[in-house]
């Protein structure tokens, strides 16, 4: 059966952490980043006026922020823009009397949740490589004790001159978290690496690194999204109204918390979830091939994906033409998933499933959780309004062996969060 399964396997599959492409999730609300002390390094590069956007995004999520210049980032920006949206004094000048009596780097450096150095130059990449402290920038960085990110942003061939190479894989071997560079038209006229990625970018950078306790570090965790779109003939398919926003949600709050996650996703119109390995998948066969081959190894299994219970017996090789009267399509049923999760899966492995119900919610969740074998179902209503396909909120109940946890109307990122936490202890339980 297995190999069976492994068959075939040809869906791709990518890391989307280097692919620069992230979702537009409505974070702006949030308090992800209350308590936080953010440390904004900007260096001498005409990106440097990117920062600014990126400060009022994390002052947004109730960060702290603090910004440090070098003398050259002044030429691009000055320092008020970044105090005017903070809150708080740009630091550029090491010995500014302002700062002497409580030593600000260091002081700084203490509390610091994170440091973004961004844009990052050639020079400010060699003194951080070299433990160089020469200014208010190098020196607070050398006393930081948080994670530190660097963004570089030069011309491309600066970027990819050995020197420099040298000093960011030396900055890697320190344990320093590079962000890539994106590939375009750079200021200086030339087309290449060097470009420093968005705001959007920079930002998820920042949330994986602090936004939450990393509860699940550690962990292996496969999640199903989305709908699955079984084929009628070249033009036409059979699918439903899954849009795979649960799924994602469920992806990304795992990954923020330290998961390892792959996200086995139907067609959606989404970005993927950042730093999260995605598979793509059209049909139902696809999508039971691709869980056959990346369920062994997982701690936990959340099959979110609203998968065809029924596919065409056959599937013409030309476009089916408009005839008169009526059309009957035989259908044969697909691979029950969650079931065959449940017979298969490994000891210590917890598996959690999806009932969208239009009616006796609870009573047909609870037979889905048994019948399946499963550890958890989440459920929820088609009929209740908020918590359908497409919204951005949702109602679960949770339905386990010895519990019922009725959640209250979330947004989906805040459900998800929920979801993982009960089945964080299930696993905590399942291994204690």
């Amino acid at each position: 059966m297995m190999d069976a399964c492994r068959q075939n396997s040809n869906t791709a599959a990518k890391d989307s952490a280097g692919s620069q492409r992230y979702p537009d999730y409505d974070i702006e609300e949030e308090n992800m980043l209350k308590g936080k002390t953010i440390v904004l390094g900007v260096t001498g590069s005409i990106a440097a006026y990117k920062i600014a956007g990126l400060a009022s995004r994390l002052v947004k999520l109730h960060a702290d922020v603090h910004v440090i210049m070098t003398e050259n980032a002044t030429n691009f920006i000055h320092p008020t823009t970044f105090e005017s949206l903070t809150g708080n004094k740009c630091m550029v000048d090491t010995f500014d009397r302002n700062f002497q009596f409580h030593i600000a780097h260091v002081s700084l450096a203490a509390r610091a949740s994170v440091l973004l150095v961004a844009p990052a130059s050639a020079n400010i990449i060699a003194k951080l490589a070299h433990g160089i402290a020469d200014d208010m920038l190098s020196t607070t960085a050398l006393a930081m004790t948080c994670p530190v990110i660097v963004a570089p942003a030069m011309n491309v061939n600066m970027y990819h001159n050995p020197a420099v190479q040298d000093n960011l894989k030396k900055l890697e071997q320190y344990g320093k978290m590079i962000v890539p560079p994106e590939h375009g038209y750079l200021a200086c006229g030339a087309t290449g690496d060097g470009k420093m990625p968005s705001v959007e970018v920079l930002l998820e950078y920042i949330l994986r690194e602090i936004a939450y306790e990393k509860d699940l570090k550690g962990k292996k965790i496969l999640v199903t999204a989305g709908p699955t779109r079984e084929a009628l003939d070249p033009v036409r398919f059979l699918s439903n109204h899954s849009t795979g926003k649960m799924g994602y949600a469920i992806a990304r709050q795992a990954m923020l918390r330290g998961a390892d996650v792959t996200l086995i996703s139907g067609p959606v119109s989404l970005a993927p979830p950042p730093f999260v390995k995605v598979v793509s998948v059209i049909s139902a066969a696809d999508l039971f091939r691709e869980v056959c081959v990346h369920y062994e190894d997982q701690d936990m299994m959340i099959k979110a994906a609203a998968v065809a219970d029924y596919t065409p017996l056959e599937t013409a090789e030309d476009k089916m033409k408009k005839r008169d009267g009526e059309l009957n399509i035989a259908l044969k049923r697909t691979q029950d998933i969650l079931a065959w999760l449940g017979e298969h899966k490994k000891a210590g492995q917890v598996l959690c499933g999806f009932s969208m119900e239009t009616k006796d919610m609870l009573e047909n969740s609870k037979k889905k959780l048994e019948a399946k074998k499963a550890d958890l179902i989440a459920a929820n209503s088609l009929k209740e309004a908020g918590a359908g396909f497409g919204t951005d909120t949702n109602h679960l109940v949770l339905i386990g062996k010895d519990e019922i946890i009725d959640l209250p109307m979330l947004s989906k990122e805040e459900a998800a969060g929920k979801l993982l936490d009960v089945l964080l202890k299930i696993w905590e339980e399942r291994h204690c």
